[in-house]
């Protein structure tokens, strides 16, 4: 009989099947829906600051003649931010009562100074974990990619400092140097690292001259990039989780991201396309691929195809295109 459980951030979990942070994730029935369905943890949706600050923002908008003093609109920002927070705290708790996978909480920030009292709160309320989904944009030129960087690690500093719960980081793709960036979280004691987050990437409505978003969700094409890094990064720093993340859409996506050296991975797209019941899916084809190659664990075989010192380097950090080309010119 196969199993299907494995050890992530210290959290013991039935299968490598984690809800991402997304708005299916701030529903306690759909996460209710999720356990049943085979889903081993549940990321809660992300509460952002820029969210809090748009939605009081608003208020002051609606309510301008009323606001006389400037005392009045710092009121109704603080006002607004508690009472946002308190639903978004109540939801992990609420769910912590009616679900027996664990809960991880996702802090979004953008500086080391905002969330550190929420990281107490989530704690308080129940949360087995937390995942930082920090995403800061480059646009200065008086910053190198050094401190950058720090930025991240000063982040994770700080939340680490306020809770005594495992820590992990949700990072993107762009940095000099991923696996030295990785190795730092790791040494500043990031649990684990979420590999990779999808952003919304502007377009241009060329009609009427306005930026739009692209397209939200998704797809098993945007593997390549995630399973390049989580083979790198899982083969040259030890000691941190893996969490694959973004274009994971089948069973045969998992089990690529698995071999790669991942923990975890973390489904999002593919949820809102095809429903809670697609981790059935997955799942079984896991199972089935599992007992063709006779491994009864996933410990068994997670990892196999990590880049290492014995394997060749070239398998990960070449460009497929380029040795595709090179071999058949």
């Amino acid at each position: 009989m196969t199993k299907l459980s494995c050890e992530y951030m210290g959290l013991e979990l039935k299968s490598p099947f984690v809800v991402a942070s997304s708005g299916l994730t701030q529903s306690i029935d759909k996460i209710k829906e999720f356990e049943k369905h085979g889903a081993s943890a549940i990321i809660i949706k992300s509460l952002f600051e820029e969210q809090i600050r748009h939605e009081a923002h608003h208020i002051t908008q609606k309510e301008a003649h009323n606001l006389s003093y400037p005392e009045a609109q710092e009121y109704i920002h603080e006002y607004t931010r508690k009472n946002t927070l308190e639903k978004h705290f109540q939801i992990i708790s609420q769910a912590k009562k009616e679900v027996s996978i664990p809960i991880i909480a996702s802090i979004s920030c953008i500086t080391d100074k905002e969330w550190t009292d929420i990281a107490k709160k989530v704690e308080e309320y129940g949360a087995d974990a937390i995942e930082i989904n920090a995403f800061i944009i480059p646009t200065s030129r008086e910053e190198s990619s050094e401190d950058i960087e720090q930025k991240y690690i000063n982040i994770l500093k700080t939340v680490k400092a306020a809770t005594n719960l495992p820590v992990g980081m949700k990072i993107g793709p762009h940095y000099t140097n991923l696996v030295r960036l990785v190795d730092r979280l790791k040494a500043y004691g990031a649990a684990s690292v979420t590999i990779f987050n999808r952003f919304y990437e502007p377009d241009i409505d060329i009609e009427t001259m306005k930026i739009t978003s692209s397209e939200i969700f998704s797809s098993s094409s945007d593997l390549r990039r995630s399973l390049r890094w989580v083979g790198i990064i899982s083969g040259y720093v030890e000691g941190i989780d893996i969490a694959a993340s973004t274009g994971i859409h089948t069973g045969e996506d998992v089990i690529k991201q698995l071999l790669a050296g991942a923990k975890v991975t973390q489904l999002c797209s593919t949820l809102y396309i095809h429903g809670p019941e697609h981790i059935e899916k997955i799942s079984k084809t896991l199972e089935s691929w599992m007992n063709k190659w006779n491994f009864k664990s996933i410990k068994e075989f997670r990892g196999r195809l990590s880049s290492n010192p014995e394997m060749d380097q070239q398998t990960f950090e070449r460009a497929q295109f380029m040795k595709y080309f090179s071999d058949h010119a």
